[in-house]
């Protein structure tokens, strides 16, 4: 008898779990150190209302890639990621997350899901990520400055043509005023705001599919000429040069830079802590009118080790709800990962969230299983090119050694 009961018992936990019924007391949830800003009061709101825990750890930046590509080698991955969406690629080829294709195809939103996230968590045709926040990249530009140099602070540059002139005449007020300003030692920072005039004049830097190096093409030359032209002309701060990404967003808020690329987050930094600075924001033009934008962000996944499957795709629905994406993100200055929730009670206060939204909605994002390689690494082809061409001996050059190192990383195994 002691025995049958002893059989029945291992038979119920055995059948509690084939259904689903272990229930984990706490899961665990790595992000990137950029993101806990925003994070940390979503994993909050979800502790506060939910018995399973969610166990929030912080990874610096830097070391993100390697600590989770370590820890998935070893089975001691987390139960739930938030990875910056140009990563998924190559985790989902390395066999580091869970399929969860059915489950995200069920959700009925699954249509409304930002178009570059739900693309670059695809790999042979399954899903392995779903979108968890949102980034786009725009003009900032300095009203106050267009206003001291002559231009309507209502009309930013549309074309090239007009961003140089801009340049040129903010640069002419003197007292260290420059026209413009990026991070030109940061491959990251540039994917991010160079490419966008590339894609918006017609081409590209890879194919569709990532596996072909389009470097050679005039839009991507004629982007690094006019970077070299501003930077030749004293347009530019001299730090420009050997910007890491460190003052990516700080030169702007010094009050001495016209224009910059940067992304949605800061329309609340400048807000919040920079209520002083009047500024607009722009899409990136093209050469003749057209814009673009890189879609950028999170996407959150499950680790294929993880032990707490379930718990963990109930916390990434719950982060995609309407109640989440717009209490918890829309409302602290995130534009929402929905396209259906872009237009919200928050956006509509401040016209430039809405910008930002399209912006991520119809931007592009390379997709790449090499992307670290090519263009993250600050040894890697892509930020080399960008030191060549705008610093170094010219355009041309720097653009036919790139598209030959690019093809031969993409041709490695």
């Amino acid at each position: 008898m002691v025995r049958y009961k002893r059989w029945l018992s291992l038979w119920a936990s055995a059948a509690a779990l084939m259904a689903g019924h272990a229930h984990a007391d706490e899961i665990t949830f790595w992000v990137r150190a950029s993101d806990s800003g925003f994070v940390s009061p979503v994993v909050k709101a979800w502790n506060d209302a939910h018995p399973t825990k969610v166990n929030l750890t912080v990874v610096p930046n830097d070391d993100f890639v390697t600590k989770f590509g370590t820890a998935s080698a070893a089975g001691a991955a987390p139960d739930v990621v938030a990875i910056d969406l140009i990563y998924v690629p190559a985790f989902a080829a390395a066999g580091q997350l869970a399929d969860i294709t059915d489950e995200a195809k069920k959700l009925p939103f699954y249509q409304s899901l930002s178009p570059s996230h739900t693309r670059l968590a695809q790999y042979q045709g399954k899903q392995y990520a779903l979108p968890f926040s949102a980034e786009s990249s725009m003009l900032l530009y300095n009203k106050t400055l267009f206003k001291k140099a002559g231009l309507n602070p209502d009309q930013p540059p549309k074309t090239w043509a007009e961003l140089e002139a801009d340049a040129k005449k903010i640069t002419a007020l003197g007292g260290g005023v420059k026209g413009f300003y990026f991070s030109g030692a940061c491959g990251g920072c540039n994917i991010f705001t160079m490419t966008p005039y590339v894609w918006a004049s017609g081409g590209d830097v890879l194919s569709q599919d990532g596996k072909t190096a389009t470097l050679d093409n005039p839009a991507l030359k004629g982007t690094l000429a006019m970077y070299r032209r501003m930077w030749e002309a004293g347009e530019m701060p001299s730090s420009a040069k050997t910007d890491s990404g460190q003052n990516f967003i700080n030169a702007f808020l010094t009050n001495k830079v016209g224009m910059v690329g940067s992304g949605a987050f800061s329309i609340g930094l400048l807000k919040k802590d920079h209520p002083e600075i009047d500024f607009g924001l722009a899409y990136l033009p093209g050469k003749d009118g057209q814009w673009s934008s890189f879609a950028g962000g999170d996407s959150i996944a499950v680790p294929v080790s993880s032990k707490h499957k379930a718990e963990a795709l109930d916390f990434i629905k719950w982060c995609l709800s309407e109640q989440v994406q717009v209490d918890q993100f829309a409302k602290n200055g995130s534009i929402p990962v929905r396209t259906d929730l872009a237009s919200n009670q928050y956006s509509k206060l401040d016209s430039r969230y809405e910008i930002a939204s399209t912006a991520m909605a119809q931007g592009h994002t390379p997709y790449s299983t090499k992307f670290n390689q090519l263009i993250n690494d600050p040894n890697g082809p892509w930020l080399a090119m960008i030191q060549e061409a705008v610093f170094g001996k010219g355009v041309d050059v720097a653009v036919s050694t790139a598209q030959q190192r690019f093809t031969q990383i993409l041709n490695a195994q």
